[in-house]
């Protein structure tokens, strides 16, 4: 079998892990090294987070990662296993549908048969306009399919992390369907919510929306199973799995660090 067939059937498998009701659990990476670990614990399929491929790199979340190391580490990651892999991939460093295709041509080059697209203007204020995102993704489709791939694309809704807990309500779930339907139109493959806790707000979006609904776990956020029965198609778990690495990183260090009868501590050969 031919690596682009491989490709096409790995994106393939990735659509067909999005079942609602039964979702797909993406414990998010960051390098190739965490990949391995995360695909060696049984996972289905491999996905990564922005903000901890920044943070392992040093940058800041928000496309402070140069695009030719994202896209770099992407490949390093799709070659270090042989699952499914997607990439969270923000706002696809570009504003323009034009070099955002550019962008999408690349990110599939490495070998990843999906990616994650926010509507949120990075380096800017807001959401883009429904219009204007809906042709971002009409690219990033396109795209794809002169790559020959089927690819996985995630449009990310930022609508419940721009406002308010406490403005979580009806007309914002409205707005959210209403994306929900538009990128669908646009080639979207799936509709990611951060942000999004409340399990009436969860059912009502899963129930309203064409695409297959993603949520991030956090605190207050229902477990997997409840989420699961809301119709949830895939949890995500975003920085989590990075700051609990690096927390039992830093416990770890400063148990070798810490000096024992005033020697100091033996080191590891």
């Amino acid at each position: 079998m031919s690596e682009a067939t491989r490709q096409i059937a790995r994106a393939a498998a990735l659509a067909r892990l999005h079942v609602p009701g039964a979702p797909l659990i993406l414990f998010n990476v960051w390098d190739a090294g965490s990949a391995r670990a995360v695909a060696e614990a049984g996972a289905a399929a491999v996905a990564t987070g922005s903000w901890s491929v920044a943070a392992a790199h040093g940058f800041a979340d928000g496309e402070a990662l140069p695009v030719d190391l994202a896209i770099a580490n992407a490949a390093r990651i799709a070659a270090a296993v042989e699952l499914p892999v997607t990439i969270d991939f923000e706002g696809g460093y570009a504003g323009d549908p034009a070099r955002l295709a550019d962008h999408m041509a690349l990110l599939l080059a490495t070998g990843a048969v999906g990616c994650n697209l926010e509507d949120r203007v990075i380096g800017g204020t807001g959401l883009y306009p429904l219009p204007a995102q809906a042709r971002r993704i009409e690219a990033m489709r396109r795209a794809a399919e002169r790559a020959g791939i089927p690819a996985f694309i995630n449009a990310r809704t930022d609508l419940f992390l721009e406002a308010r807990a406490e403005d979580h309500d009806a007309a914002l779930l409205d707005l959210a369907a209403e994306r929900s339907r538009a990128f669908a139109d646009a080639g979207a493959s799936g509709l990611f919510v951060p942000g999004l806790a409340d399990e009436r707000l969860i059912a009502r979006l899963c129930a309203a929306s064409p695409l297959p609904v993603n949520v991030m776990q956090r605190p207050g956020v229902p477990p997997p199973a409840r989420l699961a029965a809301l119709g949830v198609a895939r949890i995500s778990h975003g920085p989590g799995p990075y700051r609990l690495a690096m927390r039992a990183l830093a416990d770890a260090a400063r148990a070798a660090l810490l000096p024992t009868g005033g020697c100091a501590p033996p080191l590891i050969g």
